[in-house]
Parts: structure tokens; C-alpha cells; sequence
């Protein structure tokens, strides 16, 4: 993930916003289940139903630490304030969920956070980075994974991949399909036997030949989507939509059909899909 620099400034106002977020965030999630609480109880047990609903009032220790972290910190979350918002906005309305994020960062206890009671997992390249963000923030949920493609193969594995039958859309899967090159075939079992609300691409990196690119990113997140049973949709959302090979993958695997927010829209380099 893109480390870039942010003046003092810059660093201190968005440390405040995302601080209000992470508030938010735990007050609308325990504001909505204690209403649930007390609606599921009659009144011979209304006593024990307020009893309940005021302990889940009660934080999480993600949401303790982040805003713990993001109040005293000069580290900021790597998207701005209008890229978190427009995830932010999603999980107002599906949190708690289950929220898979590809890349591990500055902004993952965020998102732990702005997801309370839901699982958010993280799955990241670079088994030291994963030690070093996981010993800051030991609540997170946190994998490595190894990719199979190089970013200097995306030209040819957008042209060839239609001639793999297990790349199709009607047949592809991922758990054990090796001989489709886009397929994640070696995350964890959780990854594969959860139903993802969202998820969001922001790994691996993708600005030097040899690295994996977000070519099978893509292409794993989009088989999990038409995959869902349950109901509604699954929201995918894509940064660093201004470069070729992100923008490329997008169009051909996430669709333009389902383009929901365009990095048009004042959203900087970041797209929303429902799939």
C-alpha cells in the first residue's frame, strides 16, 4: 500500500474527522441495537431488555484504541476523507457485516472500528508489514497471501484468460483452482466459507513490474460477488482507479453496469460497485 506524505495540517484535521467517524460510528451501531433490544422483549421482561441494551452500549477494544490512536497520532489512513467516506456511508446502513479488505495499513484499526460486531479481515503481501501493523494493533484480523501474477503480465493475462474455461464467469471459482492464473487459490478458509457485505481493493502493489498487481484482486472479489446466496449485493470498492491496469481490470471484470460512485464524483482515485 502508497505511503504518501501529508503536511501537519492536513494530518491534524483528519486525524479530528476520523475521530468523529469512529464515534459515530459506535454510537449509530449501539443506538440500533439497543432499539432491537427492546423491541424483541415483552413487558414482563423489559427490565432485563434495558439491562442488555445498556451493555452494548459498552466500546470495543478496536474502537478504544482507534480513537485512541487517530486522536495522539501524526499517522494517518492512506485515502482521504472523501475516499473513506464513501465506504463509510455503506457501513452506516450493513455494519455490523462482514467486510473483507485486500492490503494492511494506517487505516485498518479505522476500519475494524467503523465496522463493531462484524468481521472485518485483512489480507496483506508482506508478512513483515503484517507483524509490524499487527503488533501495533493486535485486535486486527490480519493474513498473508501470495499472488501468482506479476504486474507485467496484466496485457497478456487480460488476453488470455477467456481461453481457460475455469476463467469463465459461469465456471470460475476460487478455493483449489490453480489452472486459472487470476484465481486466489491459497487464502484462508474463512475467506472462502464467509459471504462478504463489502469488500475493498487496495493491495497489493501495483506501480513496479515485478510486483503482483490488483489484476487477481479483482477477479477473486468479483467470483465471490456472483457467488453470494444470500440476499442484496456485495459493494466492491477499487483504489487507484487512475491507473491502467486497475482501471483495466475494472472495466472488464467489475463492469461498468454496476458502477455506483465514479472517481469522478469528487471521490479522488476510488470507485464503488455493486456486484
Amino acid at each position: 500500500m502508497k505511503r504518501p506524505q501529508f503536511t501537519p495540517e492536513k494530518s491534524c484535521l483528519l486525524a479530528v474527522a476520523l475521530s468523529g467517524l469512529i464515534i459515530g460510528a459506535f454510537l449509530l451501531s449501539n443506538l440500533i441495537r439497543s432499539v432491537d433490544n427492546i423491541s424483541s422483549f415483552g413487558l414482563c421482561s423489559l427490565a432485563s431488555a434495558k439491562a442488555r441494551a445498556a451493555a452494548d452500549y459498552d466500546a470495543t477494544p478496536a474502537q478504544l484504541q482507534s480513537i485512541l490512536h487517530y486522536a495522539t497520532s501524526k499517522i494517518v489512513p492512506q485515502q482521504s476523507l472523501a475516499e473513506i467516506s464513501v465506504t463509510f456511508d455503506v457501513l452506516k446502513t450493513r455494519s455490523p457485516c462482514n467486510f473483507l479488505v485486500f492490503g494492511l495499513g494506517f487505516d485498518s484499526l479505522m476500519w475494524t472500528s467503523l465496522n463493531p460486531h462484524g468481521t472485518t479481515l485483512f489480507l496483506e503481501e508482506d508478512p513483515k508489514w503484517v507483524q509490524t501493523i499487527v503488533k501495533k494493533a493486535p485486535t486486527l484480523n490480519a493474513h498473508t497471501v501470495q499472488y501468482r501474477t506479476q504486474l507485467q503480465e496484466a496485457n497478456s493475462l487480460l488476453k488470455t484468460y477467456r481461453s481457460e474455461p475455469l476463467c469463465s464467469p459461469s465456471k470460475a471459482y476460487l478455493r483449489g483452482n490453480y489452472k486459472c492464473k487470476l484465481a486466489l487459490t491459497g487464502l484462508p478458509d474463512e475467506v472462502y466459507d464467509k459471504e462478504w457485505d463489502l469488500i475493498m481493493i487496495d493491495a497489493p502493489r501495483g506501480y513496479f513490474p515485478e510486483a503482483p498487481g490488483r489484476m487477481a484482486a479483482i477477479f477473486s472479489a468479483v467470483v465471490m460477488a456472483r457467488g453470494r446466496k444470500g440476499s442484496g449485493v456485495t459493494h466492491v470498492f477499487l483504489h487507484d482507479v487512475d491507473r491502467r491496469v486497475e482501471k483495466m481490470f475494472a472495466e472488464e471484470f467489475l463492469c461498468r453496469k454496476n458502477l455506483v460512485i465514479g472517481c469522478w464524483e469528487a471521490t479522488g482515485n476510488f470507485e464503488r460497485y455493486s456486484c
